[in-house]
Order: C-alpha cells, then sequence, then structure tokens
C-alpha cells in the first residue's frame, strides 16, 4: 500500500455506503470473522499439556485474528469481480495490527510469567498499534514521522532525532521481547531436563537470559544505525560504579554463580545461617530464599553464604536426626519405658526403621532418671516440631497406660523450733 493508497481506499469506503451492494461486503465480513470465533473457540477448549500447551496457548490467541485475516482475504478474492471489496480491504490491516498485539503480548507473558503489569501493557500496546494504523490510514503518518526528524541534535559524533529515538526503542523493546522469548523456550527445555542437576539448569537460564539479552540491545542498537563506540562513555562509568558503589551487588551477583556451579546448596536443603533456618526455595543470582516451617521466608544475599558458616542438614544425605528427652520416676521400670518409647516412635509412618530408634539413658537426675529417644527421618522440608510433638503424645499415652510416671520436682520444708521454745 503507498502512500496515497491509504487515503484513497478510505474515500472509496465513505463512497461504498451508497451502494446497494455494500450489504454484500458486510454479509462477507461478519461471516469471516464467525468463521474466525468458531476456529477460535476450537482452540481454546483443546487441552494444554507440556510444549503443546504452549502452541496452544498461542494458537488461541492468534487463531481469531490471522484466521479472519485469510478467510477475509478468500471473501475479497471471491467479490471482487463483482463489486468493490473497500470494507474487506480495510479490515485485513486492522485484524493484521491485532493479531500483532497478541503475539507480542503472548511474548511478554512467557518472558515475566506471573507479571500483573502486563494487562496494562497490553492495553497501551493495543491503542499504539492502532493509533499508529489510523494515522496511516488517514495518510498522517509521514507528517508525524517529518515533524519527529526535524528535532533533532547530537550527543558527541552521534546524530540523533527523536524518530530515530522512538523507532530505536521500539526496535529494542521487540527484539529484547523476542530474545526473552527464546530464554523462556530455553528454559523451559532446561528445567524439563530432570537428568542434570537443578543449580546446573537455573545456570543455564541465567547465562541464556542475559546473553540473549546483552546480544539483542546491541544488534537492536545497530539496527536502527546507533554508533556502539558512543556507549563507551557509559560503559566505562558502569565499570567504575561495579567496582566502587556497585561492589557489594557484583559481589552477590559473583557469589550466586558460585553457589549454583559448586552445588554447594540446592534447592530443597535445610540450611541455617546463624539464626535464620528453613528450606532453600530459590537461588537467584543475588539472594537465596529460605522458607522455615512457620511460614516466614528469609532473604539472604548469597555473599553471606560464601563468607560465613552454613549448616546444611541435607548436604550429603537427606536423613535427620531428631531426638526428644523426658525422666521417669526412680521406682518405674526402665526397660519397659524405654521399649514404649521406641515403640512410640516406630508407629509414626514419617520415622525411619534404619536407623532405628533408640534409647539411652543419659542421666540420674536429682528427680528423675532421664532418657534421650533419637530417631531419623528423610523428610525434613515437611517439619520437625510436629513429628516430635505426635511422638512425645503417643509416649504419654502409653506411660499412662503402663503405669510410668513421669516426676515433676518437690521440695520438703522442714520448720524446726529452737531448743528454748
Amino acid at each position: 500500500m503507498t502512500e496515497h493508497q491509504a487515503l484513497r481506499l478510505l474515500s472509496n469506503l465513505l463512497d461504498d455506503f451508497s451502494d446497494p451492494a455494500f450489504i454484500w461486503q458486510l454479509v462477507a465480513l461478519f461471516a469471516s470473522l464467525f468463521g474466525a470465533w468458531l476456529v477460535a473457540r476450537y482452540w481454546q477448549t483443546r487441552p494444554a499439556q507440556g510444549e503443546r500447551g504452549r502452541l496452544g496457548q498461542i494458537g488461541a490467541r492468534l487463531a481469531f485474528p490471522l484466521t479472519g485475516m485469510l478467510l477475509t482475504g478468500v471473501a475479497q478474492l471471491a467479490l471482487k469481480p463483482f463489486f468493490a471489496v473497500t470494507l474487506l480491504k480495510l479490515a485485513m490491516p486492522l485484524l493484521g495490527s491485532m493479531a500483532l498485539v497478541r503475539g507480542v503480548i503472548f511474548v511478554l507473558r512467557q518472558a515475566f510469567p506471573g507479571a500483573g503489569w502486563l494487562t496494562a501493557w497490553e492495553k497501551l500496546i493495543a491503542t499504539l498499534v492502532w493509533g499508529w494504523l489510523a494515522l496511516y490510514i488517514t495518510d498522517l503518518a509521514p507528517f508525524v514521522i517529518e515533524g519527529l526528524e526535524q528535532v533533532d541534535f547530537r550527543i558527541g559524533k552521534q546524530h540523533l532525532n527523536l524518530w530515530l529515538i522512538a523507532s530505536g526503542a521500539v526496535t529494542i523493546f521487540l527484539t529484547v521481547v523476542f530474545a526473552l522469548w527464546i530464554a523462556g523456550v530455553i528454559e523451559a527445555r532446561l528445567m524439563g531436563m530432570r537428568s542434570l542437576d537443578a543449580n546446573l539448569r537455573i545456570v543455564g537460564v541465567r547465562v541464556a537470559k542475559a546473553v540473549l539479552t546483552v546480544v539483542a540491545i546491541i544488534s537492536s542498537l545497530a539496527l536502527v544505525g546507533i554508533d556502539m563506540t558512543a556507549l563507551s562513555v557509559f560503559t566505562g562509568a558502569l565499570g567504575v560504579g561495579l567496582g566502587f558503589g556497585l561492589q557489594k551487588i557484583a559481589s552477590n551477583y559473583v557469589s550466586g554463580f558460585i553457589i549454583l556451579l559448586e552445588r554447594s546448596i540446592r534447592i530443597g536443603n535445610i540450611v541455617q545461617i546463624g539464626s535464620d533456618a528453613g528450606e532453600v526455595t530459590q537461588i537467584t543470582t543475588r539472594y537465596t530464599v529460605l522458607k522455615h516451617p512457620g511460614g516466614t521466608e528469609f532473604i539472604v544475599p548469597n555473599e553471606t553464604l560464601i563468607g560465613s558458616t552454613v549448616q546444611n542438614q541435607t548436604y550429603s544425605d537427606r536423613r535427620l536426626r531428631l531426638a526428644t528427652t523426658l525422666g521417669v520416676a526412680y521406682d518405674s521400670d526402665l526397660e519397659l519405658a524405654m521399649q514404649l518409647m521406641v515403640d512410640c516412635a516406630q508407629a509414626q509412618a514419617r520415622v525411619l526403621a534404619d536407623p532405628a530408634p533408640k534409647v539411652v539413658l543419659t542421666q540420674f537426675a536429682d528427680s528423675s532418671i532421664n532418657l534421650e529417644l533419637g530417631f531419623w527421618v528423610d523428610d525434613p522440608e515437611n517439619g520437625r516440631m510436629n513429628v516430635v510433638s505426635e511422638i512425645n503424645l503417643a509416649i504419654w499415652r502409653a506411660f499412662r497406660e503402663h503405669g510410668i510416671s513421669i516426676p515433676f520436682p518437690q521440695r520438703e520444708v522442714r520448720i524446726l523450733k529452737g531448743a528454748g521454745e
């Protein structure tokens, strides 16, 4: 479509309203849109699973505009020998812009999963695309471009204008979005490779996103004609900033890659750093997230994990020993009490049979004989105090049934009267 064809298309459409054959254009357009709607409904009802599910999602979003364009094009070829098809010619770029908007938003949702701000972005992108299309149809786009090109300035040796900046921003945006979409596909493939260590998969995802983003930005700047040497000052300042003001952030990023590569801490490990303990639920290049069984989440900088002692309870073995201590009266049957404690531990489904639960006599205290029950579990992420509490309750019931008492400290106070009284 040339520069003056768009304006001619709009004027022809206004002329077609007075033609009785215009009703056939409406019928053909409505039939095309209805057929496209049926195809879109079919895509939406298909089950979404795995990689096919992703193709099904993008198919559901693009089925209506693409099918509408195809059917409108077929109707245009069929009706063109008989009468004017200006309305159908106008509908095709509108459906094409809808497909473009939906495709870009789908890629954004794959690149930024769970981002609620994409709803607002979708409306903004649709407004910009349809607004530019309106300028193009009304033949005002060349005047807007010419006006933007007249506002020019220089940055060093680089000559810039508003149109170059606007087109460059759009090019960079689309290129980066496409790169992030490719990174999302790589992430889905890597995370699906269960034979590969989880930390190595995370490293591969981080490196892929970083490399693809940098390549996308550099290539998009080259596409719009911006000399890369113009960024030398910025990169120098960034290097100085990393060396001084951002050294902590840089240290955390380097520490994050070290943790991921050496695999000293993995997702699912139960670790303790100082007074903070919990299950490792997320490892990023800057911080690690620990989730306490009580629900509290600790965000620990990676530099802390590298520079301090970390108690990893599941580093080489997921089995964890737990213990509970109680005292029995001196006149109790110790062998029976110890056997009852072992039986209560073995009755719990989470307690391992190997190593078997064991009771040891730890102390002859003032008021009781102290016994310690030790047992092992292999799922510490499911909590420790809950299984200890269940075993303690079972021991209490068993002792009460067999007449074994748990004493408490008692003191006798005698008041002696003086000899002269």
